[in-house]
This record gives structure tokens, C-alpha cells and sequence, in this order.
């Protein structure tokens, strides 16, 4: 079965924008998945929304911070084997001050 992953992201959060982590997010999948259809559009205002096949299982507006990657690439796995994936609900932080 394929997978399609989009990512809306906000380009204007955090003064350089989430579009950093989409490209590593994407990165990260297509290295796993190499056929996998990954895109990522500008959204809206600090979103971070993951739609696999489909299914939004990941949203940053709902959790208020960003996904585990090996959370994510569970999903990405599921639906690449033909189940639904599962809507991710724990998150970390969006931003860390050291």
C-alpha cells in the first residue's frame, strides 16, 4: 500500500517558522518509506498538523507541542502496511529555553 504524509506548517512561529522541521520530518520518512508522497504547505498560525492517508493524526493547535518522530514513523508504518493510523496525542514542548 503507498503513504502520502502532508504537513501544514506555520511559517511565521519561533522567527524562522516551522518549515525546518517539516523538511526533517520529511527527510526522515522519505529515507524510511522512499516511495512515500511527502509534501508540506505554509498554514496556519502555529500550526504543525500531520495528515497520513488521509488520517490527521498528529495536530499542534490540539496538543500545543511538537510530535516524537518514532511516534510519527509508527504511524507512517501502519499506514504503510494498510491499517489506520492512530492519533498521536502526547507531544513535547514547542519551545525549549536553556
Amino acid at each position: 500500500m503507498g503513504l502520502t504524509v502532508k504537513v501544514e506548517y506555520c511559517q511565521v512561529q519561533c522567527r524562522i517558522g516551522y518549515e525546518p522541521r517539516y523538511r526533517e520530518l520529511a527527510h526522515t520518512v522519505k529515507a524510511e518509506f522512499p516511495d512515500a508522497d511527502v509534501s508540506g504547505s505554509v498554514g496556519r498560525s502555529g500550526s504543525f498538523e500531520i495528515e497520513i492517508n488521509g488520517h490527521l493524526v498528529f495536530s499542534k493547535l490540539e496538543t500545543k507541542g511538537f510530535p516524537y518522530e518514532d511516534d510519527i514513523m509508527d504511524a507512517a508504518q501502519a499506514a504503510y502496511d494498510g491499517k489506520v493510523p492512530q492519533k498521536i496525542t502526547k507531544s513535547r514542548p514547542p519551545c525549549v529555553i536553556m
